[in-house]
């Protein structure tokens, strides 16, 4: 299962740069960025569906999407100097929680 894990933390990794590099593609109009949001996507999809042989379906997708969103946040506010207010910071730290519980208290992510 460790393995799953790894592949998980590639996954999201890929997703993060892919996504960041999103904003710069400008709807696809930029070769270099389009190539490295479809290459990110592409291996971040790969990960994720080898992780899935391992890690349930569920506790996968929620430390996906939860750790891609604070990753997200953090490079928008960080590089591309996007504000985030107390709601949003306050948002951001339940979605961390809610993966904290997954892993530390749910029988969900024994497989």
């Amino acid at each position: 299962m460790k393995i799953g894990y790894l592949y998980l933390g590639i996954a999201i990794l890929a997703e993060v740069i892919a996504t960041s590099a999103l904003k710069y593609s400008e709807g696809f109009t930029k070769p270099l960025s389009s190539l490295v949001v479809a290459l990110g996507y592409g291996v971040a999809f790969y990960f994720l569906s080898l992780v899935l042989k391992t890690v349930p379906m569920g506790v996968a997708y929620a430390i996906w999407s939860g750790v891609g969103i604070v990753l997200i946040a953090g490079i928008g506010w960080l590089w591309m100097k996007q504000p985030l207010d107390a709601p949003a910071l306050l948002g951001i730290g339940l979605i961390v929680a809610g993966v904290a519980v997954i892993q530390l208290f749910s029988k969900s992510t024994a497989h």
